[in-house]
């Protein structure tokens, strides 16, 4: 009599759940997944206040009602004024949290962020020339905008690259580009009509008034096209997470996972950035705000793009009542909120760099 042995049980790690799908079998982070569970109900609750909130007050009810496709009086105010704009602000806020969050996993740095290291300052520079001097229409801005941020992405990428990409000057390269592609920004503002400058001007702001399906539809389409490519990023990134010399002995090539990795952070921002202006420090807070929640090892990216899209969402909702009937851009409440968010990693990595020079002396 022959018996066979039980196949072995797949290696579980701690904090990890067992998710099987058929012949397929997926590990899940408990604590990541109870977070991304906490946020969507946020996020859900949110959509509902912002439909609802405004000057005419609409019932949670009648908001339901206008959402699933049923007739209602409020149709006009919820269904053709808020409901593409907020459509808007969740595709862009999820995008720039992912793309903040890919970008910082590359270099290894929290300051890593699209709107720090000179993406949006180049995808606005070319956006802005555009308006400035009348060279395109409102509907081939998104499409300069993306090559404006790939190309600021390329420059930073390729100064540098010295024998391999270290943090450090990625970041700082990338804040020098970032101040020299406002300065140019600043020119083109000045040599321009002074109507569209006005305009070109409050567009470099952020925000989300006057969006609409115009808007909210190619945002989807793109974002909708990159999925695959987010869902290979969710697996790659824990090999780049890893030390050099371990990635190395496990056969990864990083020099072209990290550049997959930073094109597809460069896209979602710049894509982003083309819909909704460069709405400043989205992508620098959502994906350390998850890293903190989640207290995993890589930057969780649905907890990122979750938190990306509270964060544009809630901001945008006082920035539309604070001063009614006058809209502020939602980037003045993004900024008012992560610039101290800034100082604080600042003066932080300052204290740790103290902290170990007087323990190795």
């Amino acid at each position: 009599m022959t018996t066979t042995a039980a196949a072995p049980a797949p290696i579980r790690p701690a904090g990890y759940a067992l998710l099987r799908a058929g012949p397929a079998a997926f590990l899940i982070h408990r604590r990541a997944a109870l977070v991304a569970a906490l946020l969507t109900l946020v996020l859900a609750a949110g959509c509902v206040g912002y439909l609802s909130l405004g000057e005419h007050v609409v019932a949670p009810g009648e908001v339901i009602q206008v959402v699933r496709g049923r007739p209602s009086p409020d149709g006009l105010v919820v269904g053709a004024l808020r409901l593409p704009r907020l459509c808007v602000g969740l595709l862009a806020g999820a995008a720039f949290g992912v793309a903040g969050a890919l970008l910082q996993t590359v270099a290894r740095n929290p300051l890593a962020s699209p709107d720090i290291i000179g993406i949006t300052q180049g995808a606005s520079a070319c956006t802005v020339a555009a308006l400035t001097f009348g060279i395109g229409s409102y509907a081939v801005l998104p499409y300069l905008s993306v090559a404006g941020g790939l190309l600021a992405a390329a420059l930073v990428y390729v100064f540098a690259w010295r024998g391999g990409l270290h943090a450090t000057r990625f970041v700082l390269i990338g804040i020098g580009f970032a101040v020299a592609l406002r300065s140019v920004t600043q020119l083109f503002l000045t040599k321009g009509d002074y109507l569209v400058a006005q305009k070109a001007q409050v567009w470099m702001v952020g925000s989300l008034n006057g969006r609409g399906w115009a808007e909210a539809v190619p945002l989807a389409w793109a974002l909708l096209v990159l999925v695959p490519c987010v869902l290979w990023a969710a697996r790659a990134q824990r090999t780049v997470s890893m030390d050099d010399d371990t990635a190395t002995a496990l056969g990864v090539r990083l020099g072209r996972t990290r550049l997959g990795l930073a094109t597809l952070g460069v896209l979602l921002a710049a894509l982003a950035t083309g819909a909704t202006g460069p709405v400043d420090f989205v992508a620098l807070l959502a994906p350390q705000i998850a890293r903190r929640l989640t207290r995993t090892a890589q930057i969780p990216l649905l907890c990122s793009a979750l938190l990306g899209a509270c964060v544009v969402v809630l901001g945008d909702l006082p920035a539309r009542m604070l001063f009614a009937p006058t809209e502020l851009p939602v980037g003045v409440l993004t900024a008012a909120i992560g610039a101290p968010y800034l100082i604080h990693l600042l003066v932080r990595g300052h204290s740790g760099r103290r902290r170990a020079a007087g323990g190795s002396a």
